[in-house]
Protein backbone atom coordinates (compact mmCIF):
# COMPACT_ATOMS: atom_id res chain seq x y z
CA UNK A 1 0.00 0.00 0.00
CA UNK A 2 2.80 2.43 0.58
CA UNK A 3 4.11 2.18 -3.44
CA UNK A 4 0.50 3.46 -4.49
CA UNK A 5 -0.80 5.30 -1.89
CA UNK A 6 1.28 7.39 -0.08
CA UNK A 7 -0.66 9.81 1.10
CA UNK A 8 -1.44 7.27 4.23
CA UNK A 9 1.01 6.96 7.26
CA UNK A 10 0.38 4.46 10.18
CA UNK A 11 1.77 5.80 13.56
CA UNK A 12 2.58 3.41 15.97
CA UNK A 13 2.58 4.65 19.79
CA UNK A 14 2.54 2.62 22.76
CA UNK A 15 -0.69 3.40 23.68
CA UNK A 16 -2.79 3.73 20.74
CA UNK A 17 -2.36 4.17 16.67
CA UNK A 18 -2.84 6.73 14.24
CA UNK A 19 -4.10 6.60 10.60
CA UNK A 20 -3.08 10.11 8.80
CA UNK A 21 -4.27 11.20 5.46
CA UNK A 22 -2.25 13.58 3.71
CA UNK A 23 -4.01 15.66 1.73
CA UNK A 24 -2.21 15.18 -1.59
CA UNK A 25 -1.95 11.96 -3.92
CA UNK A 26 -0.24 10.24 -6.53
CA UNK A 27 -1.43 11.31 -10.35
CA UNK A 28 -3.77 8.79 -11.19
CA UNK A 29 -1.49 8.18 -15.02
CA UNK A 30 1.08 6.69 -13.71
CA UNK A 31 3.89 9.17 -13.63
CA UNK A 32 4.70 9.28 -9.96
CA UNK A 33 3.96 12.99 -10.23
CA UNK A 34 2.07 14.18 -6.89
CA UNK A 35 -1.25 16.13 -7.39
CA UNK A 36 -1.51 17.98 -4.06
CA UNK A 37 -4.81 19.09 -2.27
CA UNK A 38 -3.56 21.98 -0.54
CA UNK A 39 -1.25 24.54 -2.11
CA UNK A 40 0.83 27.17 -0.64
CA UNK A 41 1.36 29.14 -3.54
CA UNK A 42 -1.05 30.01 -6.64
CA UNK A 43 -0.86 32.86 -9.60
CA UNK A 44 -4.22 34.38 -7.90
CA UNK A 45 -1.57 34.92 -4.77
CA UNK A 46 1.03 36.47 -6.61
CA UNK A 47 -1.47 38.90 -8.26
CA UNK A 48 -3.26 40.06 -5.18
CA UNK A 49 -0.14 42.10 -3.77
CA UNK A 50 0.40 43.55 -7.37
CA UNK A 51 -2.82 44.69 -7.88
CA UNK A 52 -3.47 46.01 -4.37
CA UNK A 53 -0.49 47.94 -5.44
CA UNK A 54 -1.64 49.46 -8.01
CA UNK A 55 -4.76 50.63 -6.66
CA UNK A 56 -3.30 51.24 -3.36
CA UNK A 57 -2.76 54.79 -4.12
CA UNK A 58 -6.38 55.53 -5.56
CA UNK A 59 -7.94 53.92 -2.23
CA UNK A 60 -5.43 55.88 0.19
CA UNK A 61 -7.54 58.33 0.84
CA UNK A 62 -10.92 56.82 1.07
CA UNK A 63 -11.53 55.06 4.38
CA UNK A 64 -14.33 53.10 3.14
CA UNK A 65 -12.17 51.86 -0.10
CA UNK A 66 -9.40 51.51 2.19
CA UNK A 67 -11.53 48.97 4.44
CA UNK A 68 -12.72 47.48 1.82
CA UNK A 69 -9.00 46.24 0.72
CA UNK A 70 -7.91 45.38 3.79
CA UNK A 71 -10.92 42.85 3.86
CA UNK A 72 -10.45 41.46 1.05
CA UNK A 73 -6.77 40.80 1.65
CA UNK A 74 -7.81 38.95 5.06
CA UNK A 75 -10.29 37.26 3.43
CA UNK A 76 -8.03 36.08 0.90
CA UNK A 77 -5.21 35.19 4.16
CA UNK A 78 -8.22 33.06 5.69
CA UNK A 79 -9.10 31.56 2.75
CA UNK A 80 -5.64 30.04 2.08
CA UNK A 81 -5.65 29.06 5.94
CA UNK A 82 -8.35 27.40 5.71
CA UNK A 83 -7.20 24.60 3.75
CA UNK A 84 -7.09 20.93 5.39
CA UNK A 85 -3.66 19.79 5.68
CA UNK A 86 -4.30 16.12 6.70
CA UNK A 87 -6.78 14.10 8.78
CA UNK A 88 -6.81 11.09 10.66
CA UNK A 89 -8.14 8.51 12.83
CA UNK A 90 -6.76 7.97 16.50
CA UNK A 91 -7.37 4.53 18.08
CA UNK A 92 -7.24 4.33 21.19
CA UNK A 93 -7.99 0.64 22.16
CA UNK A 94 -9.91 0.61 25.24
CA UNK A 95 -10.49 4.30 25.22
CA UNK A 96 -12.71 5.04 22.13
CA UNK A 97 -11.76 6.69 18.88
CA UNK A 98 -10.63 10.05 18.03
CA UNK A 99 -11.41 11.95 14.30
CA UNK A 100 -9.31 14.64 13.66
CA UNK A 101 -9.00 17.29 10.76
CA UNK A 102 -6.11 19.69 10.61
CA UNK A 103 -6.39 22.79 8.72
CA UNK A 104 -3.62 25.85 8.15
CA UNK A 105 -0.94 26.82 5.14
CA UNK A 106 0.99 24.30 3.50
CA UNK A 107 4.54 25.37 4.80
CA UNK A 108 3.31 25.95 8.69
CA UNK A 109 2.18 23.83 11.41
CA UNK A 110 -1.91 23.50 11.52
CA UNK A 111 -3.46 27.06 12.67
CA UNK A 112 -6.96 25.20 13.56
CA UNK A 113 -7.35 21.39 14.22
CA UNK A 114 -11.15 19.86 15.18
CA UNK A 115 -11.13 16.64 16.94
CA UNK A 116 -14.59 14.72 18.02
CA UNK A 117 -13.56 11.98 20.29
CA UNK A 118 -16.06 8.97 20.61
CA UNK A 119 -16.07 6.85 23.82
CA UNK A 120 -15.39 3.02 23.21
CA UNK A 121 -18.98 2.54 25.27
CA UNK A 122 -20.83 4.41 22.81
CA UNK A 123 -19.12 3.18 19.65
CA UNK A 124 -21.53 0.64 17.68
CA UNK A 125 -18.89 -0.12 14.85
CA UNK A 126 -16.60 1.15 12.44
CA UNK A 127 -17.88 0.73 9.19
CA UNK A 128 -17.46 1.46 5.38
CA UNK A 129 -20.48 3.04 3.61
CA UNK A 130 -21.11 4.23 -0.03
CA UNK A 131 -22.78 7.17 -0.70
CA UNK A 132 -23.59 8.71 -3.85
CA UNK A 133 -22.36 12.01 -5.14
CA UNK A 134 -24.16 13.33 -8.49
CA UNK A 135 -22.90 10.03 -10.88
CA UNK A 136 -20.28 8.50 -8.70
CA UNK A 137 -19.99 6.49 -6.18
CA UNK A 138 -18.27 7.56 -3.17
CA UNK A 139 -16.83 5.04 -0.22
CA UNK A 140 -16.59 6.46 3.20
CA UNK A 141 -15.52 5.57 6.64
CA UNK A 142 -18.22 5.81 9.21
CA UNK A 143 -18.02 5.57 12.97
CA UNK A 144 -21.82 4.19 14.43
CA UNK A 145 -22.29 5.13 18.23
CA UNK A 146 -25.15 5.86 20.37
CA UNK A 147 -26.03 9.29 21.78
CA UNK A 148 -26.90 10.44 24.77
CA UNK A 149 -31.20 10.42 23.58
CA UNK A 150 -30.52 6.62 22.18
CA UNK A 151 -30.15 7.33 19.00
CA UNK A 152 -27.71 6.08 16.15
CA UNK A 153 -25.47 8.21 14.61
CA UNK A 154 -22.56 8.18 12.13
CA UNK A 155 -19.21 10.01 12.51
CA UNK A 156 -17.34 10.22 8.88
CA UNK A 157 -13.60 10.00 9.03
CA UNK A 158 -11.83 11.68 6.36
CA UNK A 159 -14.76 13.73 5.04
CA UNK A 160 -12.88 16.46 3.41
CA UNK A 161 -10.37 14.55 1.84
CA UNK A 162 -12.36 11.12 0.65
CA UNK A 163 -9.10 8.45 0.47
CA UNK A 164 -9.65 5.68 -2.04
CA UNK A 165 -10.61 2.37 -1.43
CA UNK A 166 -7.69 0.36 -0.63
CA UNK A 167 -6.65 3.38 2.05
CA UNK A 168 -10.07 3.11 3.83
CA UNK A 169 -9.92 -0.63 3.65
CA UNK A 170 -6.68 -0.65 5.23
CA UNK A 171 -7.68 1.91 8.40
CA UNK A 172 -10.84 -0.49 8.53
CA UNK A 173 -8.99 -3.06 9.23
CA UNK A 174 -6.92 -2.18 11.53
CA UNK A 175 -9.85 -0.04 13.30
CA UNK A 176 -11.42 -3.09 13.48
CA UNK A 177 -8.22 -5.01 14.87
CA UNK A 178 -7.56 -2.62 17.44
CA UNK A 179 -10.90 -2.37 18.64
CA UNK A 180 -13.80 -5.00 18.18
CA UNK A 181 -11.89 -7.95 17.85
CA UNK A 182 -11.66 -10.46 20.59
CA UNK A 183 -8.33 -12.30 20.39
CA UNK A 184 -8.95 -14.86 22.70
CA UNK A 185 -11.76 -17.03 20.60
CA UNK A 186 -11.68 -14.49 17.09
CA UNK A 187 -14.63 -13.13 17.15
CA UNK A 188 -15.34 -10.11 16.33
CA UNK A 189 -17.35 -8.44 19.61
CA UNK A 190 -18.80 -5.19 21.07
CA UNK A 191 -16.44 -3.43 23.70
Amino acid sequence: LPDCHPELSVIEWPSFREYRIENWRLARDGSGNIARGATSWRWIDLCLPVVISFIWPRFHGNTMLCGFAVLVVGFAIYCRCRQVLHESVLVFPTYGIQLETHRGYPLLNPLFVSRRFIHASLLEDFVINEGLRRWDVRYYLAAVHGSSADKIALDVAFENILPHFPVLLEVYRGVQELMFHNHTDNRHTRI
